[in-house]
């Protein structure tokens, strides 16, 4: 999962180098947390949240295969 949030957020900002994922476990659940550069930050989210909104679903879809749940955290 961390790495298709990577791939993701790669293609979809202007300066790859500066995306990070760092996924971390709690409670029986992992959260991935991402962070880009701070001009990269609406790029990522999107307009209305639409971009985001859609990896998050991505992520529930494909956890739920797994059967563990995955949350999804912008870091600023």
């Amino acid at each position: 999962m961390r790495a298709m949030v990577e791939v993701i957020a790669k293609a979809l900002v202007d300066d790859p180098e500066s995306v990070e994922v760092h996924e971390v476990e709690e409670a029986g659940d992992s959260i991935l947390e991402l962070s880009v550069a701070q001009p990269d930050l609406g790029k990522v989210i999107g307009k209305q949240g639409r971009t985001v909104r859609a990896m998050r679903t991505l992520l529930v879809a494909t956890g739920a295969k797994a059967s563990k749940r995955f949350v999804l955290e912008i870091l600023e």
